[in-house]
């Protein structure tokens, strides 16, 4: 799981729904913060109480600005939780390969031969390699991307916890308001997370039981050596 053109193609076209989620996620704290003055004074509170909206502001530019501070490998962390292997690849052969009915053992091991990997490293690096000779496959792309947004949108929602969170701390009152908000911003972390890894699991199957279904091609060799007509004795 490299990053390259393909990567950053799809990250691009990712971004919209990205900010999307940001915009909503601004929207939900300002309800937040005018509880109480929609609580006295009706809808009319939301209007009244719109300079809050400049706090707000500040706590997503730096949000934002933040973000560019989490590599990918910072994201697989937080999705994975894990320091080390932490990407599906390296259990692509030890794990997922014997568990996704769609992928044919059989037929990826007469693929590999004997390059059929064994240790984590070696499990990424040929998953990879298999990525790249089909990155462009529909049902891989699809998978591709869904895996690439949620795990940003998790990145996002990690620093949502702290940003606005903190932004939060000051602007939203009562305090039991408060906690249900973080509470909210904290389950939407666990939760994004949680598809996150399943998207992340599912590309890693997709690739393996795309590659699977491909018939073997032989050898160039035995190929032309079998299309050559038999001579008649």
């Amino acid at each position: 799981m490299a990053k390259d053109s393909k990567t950053k193609s799809l990250k691009d076209a990712n971004r919209p729904k990205l900010w999307a989620t940001i915009a909503m996620n601004v929207v939900v704290l300002y309800a937040f913060t005018q509880y109480e003055a929609v609580s006295a004074a009706g809808l009319k509170g939301l209007v009244a109480g719109a300079t809050s909206l400049v706090p707000l502001t500040l706590a997503l530019i730096l949000t934002t600005i933040a973000n560019g501070f989490l590599s990918d490998k910072i994201k697989v962390w937080l999705v994975f939780l894990r320091r080390r292997h932490a990407l599906p690849g390296h259990r692509a052969f030890s794990q997922f390969a014997g568990s996704d009915p769609r992928i044919d053992v059989d037929g990826l091991r007469k693929l590999l031969g004997k390059d059929w990997p064994t240790e984590p490293e070696g499990e990424n690096r040929t998953w990879y390699r298999l990525f790249k000779e089909i990155e462009n496959d529909p049902a891989v792309l699809y998978a591709h991307g869904e895996y690439l947004f949620t795990r940003d949108y998790a990145g996002f929602a990690a620093l949502f916890v702290v940003g606005l969170g903190t932004a939060a701390a000051f602007t939203v009152r009562p305090i039991p308001v408060l906690l249900v908000y973080l509470g909210c911003l904290i389950l939407q972390f666990m939760v994004v997370r949680h598809v996150a890894v399943t998207y992340g699991n599912r590309f890693v199957c997709t690739v393996l039981a795309r590659k699977s279904a491909r018939p073997i091609k032989e050898p160039a060799a035995r190929a032309k050596r079998a299309s050559r007509p038999t001579k008649a004795t």
